[in-house]
């Protein structure tokens, strides 16, 4: 595990574009899901115009994640 850490904070670490898809792709995800947990939680109130479009940014990010990923271990 050191390692690993202290190979990410070396100054030849760079993030591959495999790397940054999964992470755009998990927090794209992640912040679709509680956009949609967020309005479930409230009582009585739909979905506004800026959770439409917070919840179209969540998927775009999540999509342009996953066209990253096939992309392999390219640096980004």
């Amino acid at each position: 595990m050191t390692q690993w850490i202290q190979h990410v904070l070396s100054e030849d670490f760079t993030i591959t574009k495999r790397v940054m898809g999964i992470a755009c792709a998990i927090g794209g995800v992640l912040g679709a899901i509680a956009i949609v947990l967020a309005d479930m939680l409230r009582e009585g109130s739909s979905f506004g115009p800026f959770q439409k479009l917070a919840l179209m940014a969540a998927i775009g990010v999540a999509l342009i994640g996953l066209t990253l990923i096939p992309l392999k271990d390219r640096p980004a």
